[in-house]
Order: structure tokens, then C-alpha cells, then sequence
């Protein structure tokens, strides 16, 4: 199987969604029940419609990944604990113990990057955006639930990132600041593909209860392309950072 879904388009704008599947590859035993794939663990809910419809809103490519985060997480670093996960939310994923990590790795990990670094070589785009989206609660915290309706992740790079929070507030949307968690801390796409090549981006994650219908996707992706379009706008206009 391909390990990515290409979607494509003639902006200057590549949109990336790296956990836009629940797919288990032929050869892979999980060892869990098949339900548990329906859950926030195994995907991002909702990313992938947003996706779908956001490039299509803005005419521009997109690469979705086609193999579920419970098999391999896309979204970190090849030598990361997190890469093939053990435990997700409490839910213990039995078939990865023992698991051949390199073979994972050669299978899907590596062609979904170079897929990534091929369209970024040919295609040079302005801007990335990285498509993630979030669960209200996570089951092994008897917390309060996320306040934030979009999150916007960053690491070092807050070019863009500080303008689409004050866009999205602006707009009334409650929206975190490196929250539900810091892009300082997971944003190994970002970091290879965007920060690594100068290249601004958005980390952009929704609340998964926003987008579990074709309403709030359809909500979600337009209000999101005037964001993307105003974000890209702006960023031409003042030019790379000073060196």
C-alpha cells in the first residue's frame, strides 16, 4: 500500500496531515479490539475531512497519510520512545512489543517523509500546514475537559504562528497557544520538514468533537482557508525573518 495520499493543487501552500488514517497494513497484528481503531488513539478524527476540504478550498496540494498512528506515529522522530506505541490513552497496543522497528520504519515512516521532502523539492511552497486535531478528554486523566476549540503549535519558528492566533481570536474562536500540548516539545514534522528547510508553518489542531460531522468539517475548513489566506498574505508582505 501507498503510504500516502496525494491531493493535488496549484497554490503555494502544501498541507499535511500525518495521522489522517486508521488503516492497518497486511502484515501487521495490533493485537487490540477492532473498536479501539475508531478512537482518538489510532487517528486523528476529523483531520482528514478537514484536509480534504481545506485543499480543496484553497487549491492545494495535500499529503495524508494512510497507515494509523497505532502502527507507526508519523508525526515523531525515528529514534523516539513514541514511534510505535505500547500504551496510547491507557490502552495497552500488545502487538507492538517485540515489534521489528526498523522494518516499520523502511515500510511507512521513511517513504511518508520522502514524500513529504519530494513535494516540498519540486513544489517550493510559502507555507505548510499541519492538519491534527484533538481529543476533548483523554481517558486516563479524570480532568477537566479542553477548553480550546483550535490549538496552534509552534517550536522555534513563531512567524506564522503568531499571526493565525491573533487571526483565529480575532474571529472568536478559543484558541490555545501551543495548547493542548507544546510544539516545543512534539512537532517532529514541523521541525524536519518547515523549520528545517525555513519554511513558515502552522501547527493547527481542532477539537475532534468540532468535526465528527460533514457540518463542522465543512464549518471548520472554510473558516480555516480564510485563516490559511490571510496568514500567507501577511507573511509576503514582510518578507523571511532578519538573519
Amino acid at each position: 500500500m501507498s503510504v500516502a495520499h496525494f491531493i493535488d493543487g496549484a497554490a503555494d501552500v502544501l498541507i499535511l496531515c500525518d495521522h489522517a488514517s486508521n488503516a492497518v497494513p497486511d502484515g501487521v497484528d495490533l493485537g487490540i479490539e477492532p473498536g479501539l481503531l475508531d478512537k482518538h488513539i489510532a487517528v486523528d478524527i476529523g483531520a482528514a475531512a478537514v484536509s480534504e476540504a481545506l485543499a480543496g478550498q484553497l487549491g492545494a496540494p495535500a499529503i495524508l497519510a494512510t497507515v494509523s498512528r497505532l502502527v507507526i506515529d508519523l508525526n515523531r522522530e525515528p529514534d523516539s520512545a513514541g514511534l510505535i506505541p505500547h500504551v496510547s490513552d491507557g490502552h495497552a497496543i500488545h502487538g507492538n512489543g517485540g515489534v521489528d522497528r526498523g522494518g516499520r520504519i523502511a515500510r511507512f515512516h521513511a517513504p511518508y517523509h520522502r514524500a513529504i521532502a519530494d513535494a516540498i523539492r519540486t513544489r517550493r511552497p510559502k507555507l505548510l500546514i499541519s492538519v491534527h486535531s484533538f481529543t476533548p478528554r483523554l481517558e486516563q486523566h479524570d480532568g477537566p475537559e479542553r477548553p480550546w476549540e483550535i490549538g496552534i503549535l509552534y517550536n522555534r519558528d513563531t512567524r506564522a504562528a503568531r499571526v493565525g492566533i491573533g487571526l483565529l481570536e480575532t474571529a472568536g474562536v478559543v484558541t490555545g497557544d501551543n495548547q493542548p500540548y507544546s510544539g516545543r516539545l512534539l512537532n517532529a514534522t514541523m521541525n524536519r520538514h518547515a523549520e528545517a528547510n525555513g519554511i513558515p508553518y502552522l501547527g493547527i489542531e481542532i477539537r475532534n468533537d468540532l468535526i465528527g460531522d460533514a457540518a463542522g468539517v465543512a464549518h471548520w475548513a472554510q473558516l480555516l482557508a480564510s485563516i490559511v489566506k490571510d496568514v500567507r498574505n501577511r507573511l509576503a508582505r514582510t518578507g523571511p525573518p532578519a538573519t
